[in-house]
């Protein structure tokens, strides 16, 4: 279901649908990234949030080993392959399509949420509002990891967000656990653990 509060995420929308049509998606690498094996591998299950979830590859991967997974997508064509890829797998998954901009149909609290790209690809106003739902839906000590580019030249523009942005943002309710800076294709990115506070 769509909402109006998304409204500033519309041409975003129509271009992750159109990406996703024409299956010209290559984030979506059907791999789980050694980061979130690792966290998975070191703490016990418990109920999880994949903000992003593409088609469910992470989402799926997490509950094969005891969460409660809930996944969020705002391209109905990634969600509903998703689901399908869930029954295949044998696991149960709650896909859902929301904009991570709208989680007031979530309720917490989660023990771990995982963003693989969806913070950096936010406009600056809108990244207030979804820290907010971070911090209602985490319980207190829950995880926090993100995946986010750094900012780099696009289309024009520049995308990504700075570490001391990432920080900034979220520093009222998280304390910073970790923090790695790497590339992708070249292009600085980090990954960010936070613990909810």
């Amino acid at each position: 279901m769509w909402h109006e509060r998304i409204g500033s995420l519309l041409p975003n929308r129509w271009k992750y649908q159109w990406r996703y049509w024409r299956r010209r998606t290559p984030w979506d690498t059907q791999v789980t990234p050694p980061e979130v094996m690792e966290f998975i591998a070191r703490t016990p299950p418990g109920k999880a949030l994949d903000l992003g979830c593409g088609t469910g590859t992470n989402a799926i991967n997490l509950a094969r080993h005891g969460w409660r997974v809930t996944g969020v997508d705002f391209i109905p064509r990634a969600v509903l392959a998703a689901r399908a890829k869930a029954e295949r797998s044998g696991v149960s998954v709650e896909f859902l399509i929301a904009s991570v901009l709208d989680l007031s149909a979530l309720t917490g609290p989660f023990d771990y949420v995982l963003d693989i790209g969806c913070l950096h690809s936010l406009k600056a106003e809108d990244r207030t509002r979804y820290a907010t739902s971070l911090s209602r839906l985490l319980r207190p000590q829950a995880w926090y990891m993100l995946y986010a580019w750094l900012p780099r030249p696009s289309e024009g523009g520049v995308v990504g967000i700075s570490a001391e942005e990432v920080e900034i943002l979220l520093r009222g309710d998280f304390s910073v656990g970790r923090t790695v800076i790497g590339e992708e294709n070249g292009n600085p990115s980090s990954w960010y653990w936070f613990q909810r506070r």
